[in-house]
């Protein structure tokens, strides 16, 4: 019976050592074989005797499945040895590797076939229980190397013989082959192909456990599986998967191992799927999910790694020849992966601008995500489209170490996204990292809503944002303030070209009341910003929010119009032109809104003081407010802006005769620009000084002159020469 099972297998051809033929083996010797040997590299375990079962069952089921096909398909080795060359879904020798002679001396074991005829085979060493026998096996492959071994079953016979429980031993003997026989060739190609098809997780996830540092075995077995398109396509997500788990992988085979997977150990089998494509069409078709694994993987590995990370990769660093930083390493493996879809341009684009070495410094890599999706956008916006839809799904699953690198990468392509279907999902995404304690990603989420702006169907969207914008307004990093404004001006543009086309059909109002009062007094202290820019927005903002206020609140919103009358009028002398203009055409606004026809020709003059006079004439009973305005203008970083502030302090002087305590005040603040950087300002100071003392001093020298008049009244021959000259005094 064991000479009638062995006949079923393939022929086995081997090479002695020295020359000469190896002495036949008779089946009494066959059946005292050694036992299998478990595979050198791998570590025994406590639970060996339970490992060493399950590896003895699976090659069981092995050999018994070359029976089988045998039996279906009926080839005798002599058929095989007939063949012409084989295809590459056939059986493949090494060509280092001779043909044994078939002659009866020879080591062989003499195997019956269906015809009856005798062959000689030589078999790989195999001892294991069928059925409670032993199977034989012949002489150790060690010293006798293995010339072939049999190919692999098709699908159904795998399905028909093998458990899942068996599929990770199956894949460890494979590997323990092939670590075993270097000029092993492809004669285990399609068994291993059929063995993915079928079972893809097991097989992946298993192969990543046994060789997680892909040697020189696991990575002719990865060659292998990516040499199948529709098996790649099968492997492709579960290495994502495991890549994507950062650092490890947590996923129980069939065989009820739960050993963790090294996140980096499926990158290494990656790179060497990536090295030489067979079949890029699964690349193709993988390639978002894997470039934004990779560019995670350069993100996360800048951080500090487990003790046990750090442990692999110097291990598989040594054994490759790899970088010494593991992103380094996905910064390689992007660049590999690029090259594979026909992005050459973008990896030489990249590399010409310092991308590649600024994506691995902390400081600068969200710049350098943004130059390789810009790259990416202008060679293939289909590509960059599907990436930013998977984005939109990272997000929304809320893994905080993807945020960054995903928004980075997501505002650069937004533009390759139809907005009328995926612009809800955009502003969801978007508007929670509006408040995020991260200023990087609130500044990444106001670009994105910027570039949203741009599209007058997202503008009416965005403004539901409101509330959120106005805060963000007070927020102390200059871009934030800016972009708000950028986001704010295209809104409210949009709006008032949407509302000025509908204004006959609706009488709907254009901004709220108290939408209106919450901008305004938002607006109004950055007109005195440090950053020129975002000083123009605000005024250009407060512009047009008096312009589209509902009429019901012009009443509410005119104490926000007049205290933005002095600052408006102060940086009508800004030294930068376009705050300049800005604060010129913010300030005829203001005198339209309050219908201060006085002022608003005033605005325009080639005599800018005069529209500080008009006002304090006009508002008598406000001056000491407006001085209090006025009081830190006179430390402005700004030369125009103090002279201008001392030269209104003199002038509000004069509408505070009698008021000693307000008029000290003044001239404190004017004491302390005396020694001024600019000599026309500290002599305008002194100056200014002189006046309000004088004006100060003036009510006590009118009560003396009161006083000496009403004695001359009564002894006019005593005092009339003494009051003459003390009036003449006081007038002077």
């Amino acid at each position: 019976m064991a000479g009638r099972r062995l006949s079923l297998l393939r022929p086995f051809r081997m090479k002695k050592e020295g020359p000469g033929t190896a002495p036949a083996q008779h089946p009494e010797e066959v059946e005292q074989s050694q036992p299998l040997q478990e595979d050198p590299g791998q570590d025994r375990t406590q639970e060996q005797d339970r490992a060493r079962g399950r590896f003895r069952r699976a090659a069981q089921a092995f050999l018994k499945f070359l029976g089988i096909r045998h039996r279906k398909t009926k080839i005798t080795p002599s058929e095989v040895m007939a063949q012409p060359d084989p295809m590459p879904s056939e059986l493949k020798v090494h060509p280092e590797v001779g043909t044994a002679s078939t002659d009866s001396t020879a080591n062989c074991d003499t195997a019956v076939t269906d015809d009856g005829t005798n062959s000689n085979t030589a078999l790989p060493e195999l001892t294991m229980e069928v059925d409670g026998a032993t199977t034989e096996g012949i002489a150790d492959t060690e010293s006798t190397p293995v010339q072939c071994l049999p190919d692999a079953l098709s699908v159904d016979v795998l399905d028909e013989g093998v458990v899942s429980a068996q599929v990770p031993a199956v894949v460890r003997y494979i590997h323990w082959w092939l670590t075993a026989h270097v000029s092993a060739g492809h004669v285990l190609d399609n068994t291993l192909l059929a063995l993915t098809q079928a079972h893809p997780a097991d097989v992946t996830i298993s192969l990543l456990r046994c060789a997680p540092s892909c040697d020189r075995a696991a990575a002719v077995m990865w060659r292998t599986i990516a040499s199948s398109g529709t098996t790649l396509e099968k492997v492709l997500p579960v290495l994502l998967s495991v890549m994507e788990d950062w650092p490890w992988h947590s996923t129980c085979t069939s065989d009820g191992d739960n050993a963790d997977v090294f996140a980096l150990a499926a990158t290494l089998a990656l790179w060497t799927i990536v090295q030489e494509p067979q079949c890029p069409g699964p690349l193709m078709e993988y390639s978002p999910h894997l470039l934004m694994a990779l560019l995670f993987q350069v993100f996360i590995t800048t951080e500090q790694m487990p003790e046990e990370v750090e442990s692999f990769w110097r291990g598989c660093r040594e054994e490759h020849d790899l970088p010494t930083d593991p992103n380094r390493f996905a910064v390689l493996s992007m660049k590999a992966l690029l090259c594979c879809l026909h992005c050459e341009d973008v990896v030489c684009s990249v590399e010409h601008n310092r991308g590649w070495a600024r994506l691995l410094n902390a400081r600068s890599r969200r710049y350098a995500v943004g130059l390789l999706a810009r790259e990416m956008r202008r060679v293939s916006s289909p590509l960059c489209s599907r990436i930013a839809l998977h984005l939109l799904e990272l997000l929304s699953r809320e893994e905080p170490c993807w945020d960054l690198p995903a928004m980075a990468f997501l505002v650069e392509v937004l533009d390759c996204l139809d907005m009328r279907d995926w612009g809800g999902s955009v502003l969801q995404s978007l508007s929670r990292h509006l408040w995020s304690e991260c200023p990087e990603r609130r500044r990444l989420a106001l670009r994105g809503l910027l570039v949203l702006s741009q599209d007058s169907g997202m503008a009416k969207r965005i403004w539901s944002l409101s509330d959120s914008l106005v805060q963000l307004l007070g927020d102390e990093d200059r871009d934030t303030v800016w972009m708000t404004l950028s986001v704010l001006d295209n809104v409210l543009w949009s709006s008032v070209w949407t509302q000025l086309q509908k204004r006959v059909q609706s009488k709907d109002p254009l901004i709220s009341t108290p939408t209106g009062l919450q901008l305004a007094e938002a607006l109004r202290p950055l007109f005195d910003h440090d950053d020129s820019s975002v000083r123009e927005g605000s005024m250009v903002i407060f512009t047009r929010v008096m312009k589209l206020i509902e009429r019901a609140g012009k009443r509410a919103l005119k104490p926000h119009v007049c205290l933005s009358l002095l600052p408006l009028y102060f940086h009508r002398h800004d030294e930068n032109p376009v705050v300049k203009k800005a604060s010129q055409k913010a300030l005829l606004a203001v005198t339209r809104f309050l219908k201060r026809r006085d002022l608003g020709r005033l605005v325009n003059t080639e005599e800018p003081w005069s529209f500080g006079e008009c006002l304090l004439e006009k508002d008598r009973s406000r001056v000491a407010e407006y001085v209090d305005q006025a009081l830190p203008y006179l430390w402005s970083p700004q030369q125009p802006l103090r002279e201008a502030a001392v030269k209104f302090m003199g002038v509000a002087g004069r509408y505070l005769r009698g008021q000693y305590k307000e008029l000290q005040l003044i001239i404190d603040a004017l004491q302390a620009t005396t020694d001024d950087s600019s000599p026309t300002v500290s002599k305008l100071a002194l100056e200014n000084i002189n006046f309000l003392r004088a004006v100060q001093r003036a009510p006590y020298l009118q009560q003396l002159r009161d006083q000496l008049c009403r004695a001359w009244s009564t002894r006019p021959s005593v005092w009339g020469c003494v009051c003459l000259c003390c009036c003449s005094c006081v007038e002077s």
